[in-house]
């Protein structure tokens, strides 16, 4: 998890500093895992307006750090994503968590960000955008799932 001195509460770096964070470590994280792909988890307006205009920065960090590398960026909205996870779209972030930790045999739910970031990909995976294009060798589709 890439954490930034500002946290929640906005106090700590500055706002142009915690996206510099965010670019570099993310950049780190691409060239030591190298992947082909990202998924990235689309933003709409909540009840706070300055949360969600954070958010969407951070966001911007992200998708850009993508793009240096030449990678390609598929967004999800959260209704997308727990569809594809839970097989409701308005499911609770617990479900959420219990969904995550089943598919991926986990010995416990992950933390919430982190089952989102989880759930993003695996919505990526067996969605139509991301299937096309990973290396599916030895793997079957069915349902629009990856068999084993």
């Amino acid at each position: 998890m890439i954490k930034t001195a500002g946290g929640k509460s906005g106090k700590g770096e500055e706002l142009p500093a915690r996206l510099k964070i965010i670019l570099t470590s993310l950049a780190e994280v691409i060239e030591t895992h190298a992947p082909q792909q990202v998924a990235i988890e689309k933003v709409f307006v909540n009840v706070n307006p300055q949360s969600t205009l954070l958010l969407g920065q951070a966001r911007g960090a992200a998708i850009s750090a993508a793009v240096l590398r030449d990678l390609p960026v598929a967004e999800y909205t959260a209704l997308q994503v727990k569809q594809a996870v839970v097989g409701n779209g308005h499911a609770a972030k617990e479900q959420v968590q219990e969904m995550v930790k089943r598919l991926l045999n986990l010995p416990a739910p992950p933390k919430p960000d982190s089952a989102d970031a989880l759930a993003c990909a695996i919505c990526h995976a067996h969605g139509g955008q991301g299937l096309g294009k990973l290396a599916t060798a030895g793997l079957r589709v069915r349902g629009g799932r990856l068999i084993l």
